[in-house]
Order: structure tokens, then C-alpha cells, then sequence
């Protein structure tokens, strides 16, 4: 299984050199944006371009030429832009409403050749060289940047680096990677027919912000981290009682609420985009109606984020020609997700851990969930289809996504057991 975490890092970055990297985010955007025109037409998505390599080799010399960027950055925004026609051009193929793709966030990625990480600092590239940035990370130990980045267990990924206007402040969200032996697919089967729906599915917790089916994480550890940073902080202030100290006190609060958004931004930017590197055409979320009463030992700050993310997703998603639906949560933490089996029970779950009392199936409690999720609206979606007078596809399949491959809605056993 693919492990995936995010360590977001505040930069210190040297006053002469902030212009540097707001006019190479300037730069970046127009890459982007004029990759995305060149791979867009209004006449019929048979005409769009969806392939890397077409639209690098149309385009890389050009830019190159228009800009100051390096050719990793160069080519890190045409790939942005390949991803998000080719998500708008699954949703045409729907008869979906859709438009050319426009980029207006302040946001560039870099690779491992683009970003070169010391201890304490990485080195950027620019339009005007690399930068080098210190790190602000807080006095606790260990920090999500020494659990993840510093690990020998995880390898450097695709990371994206962020302004914040409200604080002034920059921001590098980190991605890391490594692989556990708990994935399943030698259980997963391959969707022959790429045409068919794909669902990427979405679980909620209280160990994890989010999960993906397709076995990605996104950990609340490092969310908690800072949240108790900033909890710290405002202890202190209020300890004062000085008007000072309410002023610095009203400043944090702003600050913290800043934080909070733009972390749930980059998750959901990033739930996003693995869903469409990995073919998905909707991302599915438990539905989020008295979920207070169904996990009541959550965090305050995670019932918050839930939230968040649904709707930050809800509006980023069809951006990119993804859908964003929800399914009813009954069971779906307790029921076995293998498609032979399918039996469910209170007693399949143990905490973080799932195991099956029926079949003896092992996996992450999480990821368990995310295939019960993604199946379910699988599930629901053709029912609906098959009961359509006017469906011409009634038994088109819907694949769900996950580790590995794909699982077929047509092969999904009933829910059984108590």
C-alpha cells in the first residue's frame, strides 16, 4: 500500500529574495495557463490533448523562450495543465458542462531536481537562481518535517509551495512516500473498458483527516501538531491579561484560522489531483450529516476540518472535470471490503486495524473504509441507471479505484452478516 504524508513547512525566506519567488509564480501560472490553451478546444474533446509528452514537446521551447524559469518548473506547469484537460475532457465525455482550465492560485510545484533539501533548508529554484530558505519549525520534537521528509522511510515527492497573503508568509507542503506490505492487490481487477465511471473514495477519521482508496493518507498528526502550537500560544497570551496580550491574542487567532484554511486547501488540492492522475471521474465523501454523534471522540478541529474539505473539494474538483458526491456511512467501517466476501460486524474492527471474522481479511481500518465507500456509491449509482426508462447504458460498470487496480461494482457481493 502507498503511504503518503505532507509535512507543511513555514520558509524563512531572505527579504531580497520574496520577489523572486512571487514573480516565478507569475511566470509559473502563465505556463500553465498557456499549456492549458493549447490543449483545449471548444469544438469537441477529441481535439483536446491529453498526453504529457504531446504537449511538452509543443510547447517546452516556447516557454522556455517567454520565461525565466527553469525547465523543471517549465515542465511541472505544462504537466499541471495535461492533468486538469484531461480531467475536464472525462467530464465532456459525460455531457458534462465544461471549460477550458484557468489557473489563478499562487502555487508552483517542484520536483527533487527543483528542490534540494538540507536539515534546516532547502534550495529553490527561481527566475533569478536558487533561494535558500531556512525552516520556522516549532520547538517540539519530533516535528512532522523530521517524522516524514528526514525519514529514511519516506521518499520525496512532487511538493508545492504556497503564499499566504494574510500573514505574508510562505509556506512548502512537503510530500513524502513509501509503501507498506498491507496492500491488497493481488485482490484487484483491472477495468477493461476505460470508458466506465471510477470512483476515488474518501474516509473520515479520527486518526486520519482523510483516506484515499486508492491507499494514499493524509494524516491528522501534523495537523494536531500545529493546532497545539497555536493552542500553547494563545495559553501564554492569556496568562498576561494585558491589553497587548488581547490584541497579539485577536492577531494569532487570525493567523490560526489563515493556517487551518490554507492546510485543508493543500489536502484538498492534493485528494484532487489523485484523483486524477489515477483516472477517477468522481470522489466520493461519507455523508457528513450528524457525523458529531457517529464519532463523538473526534477532535473538535477535525469535526472542522471534515467540513472544510468537503466543501474546498466540492468547488476545486469539477475545476478539473471531477465530480463530488456523498453516500450514507452505515457500516462502512465495519464492513469487509473484498469483493468475495463482504461480511459485516462490529467485531471486524479494532481500532486503527480491520480484520474480518468471516474471510480473515487484514488492512487498515481506514482504507477498509475508503473501497466500502467508493463500492456503495458503485453500487447505488447503477442501481439507479438499471431503474432509468430513458438510461441507454443501464449495465455500464463502475469501477472503484484502490490499490492496485480497480474493483468492478458488478462483482460486489451483498452486504451480509449482522
Amino acid at each position: 500500500m502507498e503511504v503518503r504524508r505532507t509535512a507543511p513547512v513555514k520558509l524563512v525566506v531572505p527579504d531580497e529574495r520574496r520577489d523572486d519567488l512571487h514573480e516565478s509564480a507569475r511566470q509559473f501560472l502563465h505556463c500553465a495557463n498557456r499549456a492549458a490553451e493549447f490543449c483545449w478546444s471548444d469544438r469537441s474533446y477529441t481535439e483536446c490533448v491529453t498526453a504529457n509528452t504531446s504537449a511538452r514537446t509543443a510547447l517546452y521551447a516556447d516557454l522556455r523562450d517567454e520565461t525565466d524559469l527553469t525547465a523543471n518548473l517549465v515542465q511541472e506547469a505544462i504537466r499541471r495543465a495535461v492533468q486538469a484537460v484531461k480531467g475536464c475532457v472525462e467530464r465532456w465525455k459525460q455531457g458534462k458542462r465544461v471549460s477550458q482550465p484557468e489557473f489563478t492560485s499562487w502555487s508552483m510545484l517542484y520536483d527533487k531536481r527543483s528542490a534540494t533539501f538540507y536539515r534546516n533548508k532547502v534550495s529553490l529554484s527561481t527566475v533569478n537562481g536558487r533561494v535558500e530558505c531556512d525552516f520556522e519549525l516549532p520547538s517540539d520534537s519530533p516535528t512532522p518535517y523530521e517524522e516524514y521528509v528526514l525519514s529514511k522511510e519516506f521518499e520525496f515527492r512532487a511538493s508545492t509551495l504556497q503564499y499566504d497573503a494574510v500573514d505574508d508568509e510562505f509556506y512548502f507542503h512537503i510530500t513524502t512516500r513509501k509503501y507498506d506490505s498491507d496492500g491488497d492487490g493481488e485482490n484487484a481487477e483491472v477495468s477493461e473498458d476505460a470508458k466506465h465511471q471510477t470512483a476515488l473514495g474518501i474516509d473520515l477519521g479520527v486518526n486520519s483527516l482523510a483516506v484515499s482508496s486508492t491507499g494514499r493518507f493524509w494524516q491528522g498528526d501534523d495537523y494536531d501538531h500545529w493546532c497545539r502550537e497555536f493552542e500553547k500560544r494563545r495559553g501564554k497570551m492569556q496568562q498576561r491579561g494585558t491589553q497587548a496580550a488581547h490584541n497579539a491574542l485577536l492577531r494569532l487567532g487570525k493567523r490560526e484560522e489563515a493556517w487551518r484554511k490554507q492546510y485543508i486547501h493543500t489536502v484538498a488540492n492534493e485528494i484532487v489531483t489523485e484523483a486524477v492522475e489515477h483516472g477517477c471521474n468522481v470522489i466520493v465523501f461519507e455523508d457528513l450529516t450528524d457525523i458529531r454523534e457517529r464519532l463523538p471522540e473526534a477532535k473538535w478541529h477535525h469535526l472542522w476540518a471534515f467540513r472544510r474539505l468537503y466543501e474546498y473539494v466540492s468547488y476545486k474538483a469539477p475545476e478539473r472535470g471531477v465530480s463530488v458526491e456523498q453516500v450514507e456511512p452505515n457500516y462502512t467501517s465495519q464492513r469487509c471490503s473484498r469483493t468475495d466476501c463482504g461480511f459485516t460486524h462490529d467485531g471486524n474492527r479494532h481500532g486503527d486495524h480491520f480484520e474480518c471474522q468471516m474471510c480473515g481479511y487484514e488492512v487498515n481500518a481506514d482504507y477498509n473504509a475508503t473501497k466500502n465507500i467508493g463500492m456503495r456509491y458503485a453500487l447505488e449509482r447503477q442501481h439507479r441507471l438499471r431503474s432509468s426508462p430513458t438510461s441507454g447504458s443501464g449495465d455500464a460498470p463502475v469501477d472503484v479505484r484502490v490499490n492496485g487496480g480497480t474493483v468492478n461494482g458488478e462483482s460486489h457481493q451483498p452486504i451480509a452478516g449482522g
